[in-house]
């Protein structure tokens, strides 16, 4: 199932009326792509970490996941932003140990595909996150198709596990790229206009388009046989 950090709505993802300087816009950037970095690095310790784990308890750390990104949210509210922080370093940690099994059979099965995945990753966010982040465009409007999207990815997935649907992944796998390529733009765009205090669900929004971008892309390279 596709992970967020929230579901889109118009109203979260205003912007501040207010112009911000070119100095204030750098700042934000960077503040956000060291937290998404780093979070990566934490997601790769977690999948290291749990590469022996049985694949049963998966579930039990994509709970945690989740209940770290409420929390993220909550504190981000509060203006806790060292305990924001220390749960979206939290959510990249137990999102790295749910995967670490299946990373851990692609790595000794057919270890090209996680190269092939992380490589198109990277173009693949870095090329629509570079169109997000320049546009000059307000990108808001979006949110409501993106919120549909999201909605209508995960009734596919659900219906699929029921219903044999004939290359039911490679149909789950190219949707959900392109919903979370539209994502990635969007979450780039309102980054461009986002002000210190929204850095950290930013950073976890990024992170998580990165996440669900790398997963989707690894089940098209590794034969669609996981999702």
């Amino acid at each position: 199932m596709p992970l967020r950090s929230s579901i889109p709505s118009p109203q979260d993802y205003a912007y501040p009326r207010r112009a911000l300087t070119r100095d204030q816009t750098r700042g934000v950037f960077g503040q956000v792509m060291g937290l998404v970095a780093a979070t990566i690095g934490f997601l790769a310790l977690g999948a290291y970490l749990g590469r022996n784990l049985s694949g049963g308890g998966f579930f039990i750390f994509f709970l945690g996941a989740f209940a770290c990104i409420f929390g993220l949210q909550f504190a981000t509210a509060r203006g806790r932003e060292q305990l924001a922080i220390g749960l979206l370093f939290g959510v990249g940690l137990l999102l790295g140990l749910a995967v670490a099994p299946v990373l851990a059979v692609y790595a000794k099965a057919d270890p090209a595909a996680l190269y092939q995945a992380a490589g198109a990753t990277t173009l693949f966010v870095g090329a629509l996150g570079s169109y997000g982040y320049a546009t000059r465009r307000d990108l808001s409007s979006w949110a409501r198709t993106l919120f549909w999207g999201l909605l209508a990815l995960i009734v596919f997935g659900l219906i699929a596990t029921f219903v044999a649907i004939p290359n039911s992944n490679v149909i789950y796998a190219v949707l959900g790229l392109g919903l979370f390529g539209g994502f990635t733009i969007f979450d780039f765009n309102r980054l461009r206009r986002s002000e210190m205090s929204s850095a950290v669900p930013i950073a976890a929004s990024i992170f998580l388009d990165v996440f669900n971008v790398f997963l989707l892309l690894l089940s098209l390279f590794g034969g669609g046989n996981r999702r």
